[in-house]
């Protein structure tokens, strides 16, 4: 009686000894820092991509372009206020020097309070963060394509600030992690952008007819001046995705997981710049110019899907340091003016994390 018993102490013992350890794991997908306790993680990537065919790519003539390497790095930091409750910030710069656009594309801050713990049916955690994309505007320059015209973009960023509501939950059962999490991103539309107009571009006249002598008419002409803000609409981004972790041993673990992010369309609603005086002749001619580009932005039909396939592997190199590798394929199902479509996206990278 005594064998039997002492070994299903045993066995219990080394079932919580290993949930435990694979809890603590940086690269578990509910690992939350403990009272106190800090961590950091800082990676480095590179991205290889092919862009697809769609009507903004197809007009800028970069349809089938391969783009490599585009530079990526990522921080994220986080500190244990205590063993339910931390704050945290999420960090991302990219640099991709095929098509000069660099700039930060992911910045968020928060708190994270778990509702359900590790002795609970499952583990439960509520989040809400402010999206920091306001902190730069957005920037770029509106050319002319033939008979059509696009925006090229120079940074990253959107200009609007937002916040962002989510949840995780999950399990973890001896060296296997269970986790699955939602959440949405609402922005604020407003006027932080810089949109730089070549003064010597002929406008786009909208269905407005325009008399032969005036054809020639510089934007600039028109009462445009070299740069200009616009008033966006809001917008919002809906993510949904789940992540498995195996520990393999105690320094070796491996993840996996799938995510999906829906991107929804930008529009404009109006110019907020106020445009230079023109001759009274010219007037309906500015307003025409105006009026079109209004049409032609107001739903920019530029939304995307991603859809997300993510792996790891890691090794804990001491108890509070971890390096890790991680690789990324991306499928996209973009909108018809979309400029972030892609027929392939790849990226692979190492992190490093720590705790104090």
């Amino acid at each position: 009686m005594k064998k039997p018993l002492i070994s299903l102490v045993a066995l219990t013992a080394s079932v919580i000894s290993a949930n435990a350890f694979a809890a603590s794991n940086m690269e578990n997908p509910l690992y939350m820092p403990k009272n106190r306790e800090v961590y950091l993680k800082t990676a480095a990537a590179a991205m290889y991509k092919t862009v697809e065919k769609t009507e903004a790519t197809v007009t800028k003539g970069t349809d089938g372009q391969t783009e490599f390497p585009v530079w990526r790095f990522f921080g994220d930091i986080g500190y244990g206020i205590t063993d339910r409750l931390d704050v945290h910030g999420h960090f991302g710069y990219t640099h991709d020097g095929e098509i000069d656009r660099k700039g930060m594309h992911r910045g968020r801050i928060g708190l994270m309070y778990r509702v359900l713990t590790e002795n609970d049916p499952f583990v439960l955690d509520l989040y809400g963060d402010a999206y920091l994309s306001g902190i730069t505007p957005m920037k770029g320059t509106y050319k002319r394509y033939g008979t059509s015209a696009a925006f090229d973009f120079d940074n990253y960023s959107n200009g609007r600030w937002g916040a962002i509501v989510g949840t995780r939950f999950g399990k973890t059962l001896g060296d296997f992690t269970l986790a699955a999490h939602v959440e949405y991103l609402q922005t604020f539309g407003n006027h932080n952008n810089e949109i730089a107009i070549d003064p010597s571009l002929r406008p786009l006249y909208g269905n407005s007819e325009v008399p032969t002598a005036l054809c020639g008419t510089t934007i600039s002409q028109l009462g445009f001046p070299d740069e200009i803000e616009v008033n966006l609409k809001s917008t919002h981004e809906t993510v949904a995705g789940f992540d498995v972790m195996y520990q393999m041993t105690k320094k070796w673990s491996f993840g996996a997981g799938f995510e999906y992010t829906e991107h929804y369309d930008n529009g404009v609603k109006s110019i907020h710049t106020k445009l230079n005086e023109v001759p009274a002749a010219m007037k309906p001619l500015q307003e025409a110019v105006v009026q079109g580009l209004l049409a032609a932005t107001k739903d920019m039909d530029d939304g995307w899907d991603d859809y997300v396939i993510k792996t790891n592997v890691a090794y804990q190199m001491t108890d509070d340091v971890q390096f890790s590798a991680f690789f990324e394929y991306t499928l996209d199902d973009a909108h018809k003016k979309s400029q972030n479509a892609t027929d392939s996206k790849m990226e692979f990278g190492v992190r490093m994390g720590a705790r104090f």
